[in-house]
């Protein structure tokens, strides 16, 4: 379990630094080498959409922190939403210093070629994201049983999270976006291999 808290600690101090790095960089250089972003690009599609995914990540880690009084599960929910907190300002960030709008009125992720696809409802916007049913759920759980729920669902969300940030590394223009996006994948990555071990302990696994 030390071993477990010890990464997540690192791992998220580490985000930040760069987190704020990047912030830096995007506004000594204006945004882009390639000029401001439009506002249906890539890059502000991006910016908008992972802000929205990122939030709920963050509710949802904030709800598991009233439910459990396990340390190592209360550290990595701290940490997801501390990290996720501060990268949802920089990309917000990013739509004002472009003067682009935070909303668009295409459907989510139409800017990877994707705003066709059928949603999947009840506050489920986008892939990996939690219905607004199974956030409520989780909401009523205590423990062992908040523990898994939050493991399993905040698992289907990096993964939905990686796909959007693997469009922006491929789709992005702005540097340094494309530098975060990539950072979201590799952080990410890790942390859906550490959940697994952690669900493995309680007995459960990913639910895909």
């Amino acid at each position: 379990m030390r071993k477990h808290i010890g990464w997540i600690a690192g791992t998220a101090a580490a985000a930040l630094v760069a987190a704020g790095a990047i912030t830096y960089a995007v506004a000594e250089d204006g945004g882009s080498s390639t000029g401001t972003p439009a506002a249906e690009s890539a890059d502000a599609g991006f910016a908008r959409d992972m802000a929205v995914h990122h939030q709920q990540a963050v509710e949802m880690s904030y709800i598991v922190r009233d439910r459990t009084k396990n340390v190592e599960v209360r550290r990595l929910a701290y940490d997801i939403a501390q990290t996720q907190a501060n990268q949802r300002g920089m990309l917000l960030g990013w739509l004002d210093l472009w003067g682009l709008p935070k909303v668009s009125a295409k459907p989510p992720m139409s800017w990877m070629g994707m705003g066709d696809m059928p949603e999947r409802g009840d506050g489920s916007l986008m892939p990996g994201m939690a219905t607004d049913t199974e956030m409520k759920k989780l909401g009523t759980l205590n423990g062992k049983q908040a523990e898994i729920s939050y493991l399993q669902l905040m698992t289907d969300h990096h993964k939905g999270g990686i796909h959007m940030a693997e469009g922006c590394v491929a789709k992005c223009r702005v540097g340094v976006e494309k530098q975060l996006a990539q950072g979201m994948v590799d952080a990410q990555q890790s942390e859906i291999k550490l959940m697994a071990d952690m669900l493995k302990e309680r007995g459960a696994k990913p639910r895909s």
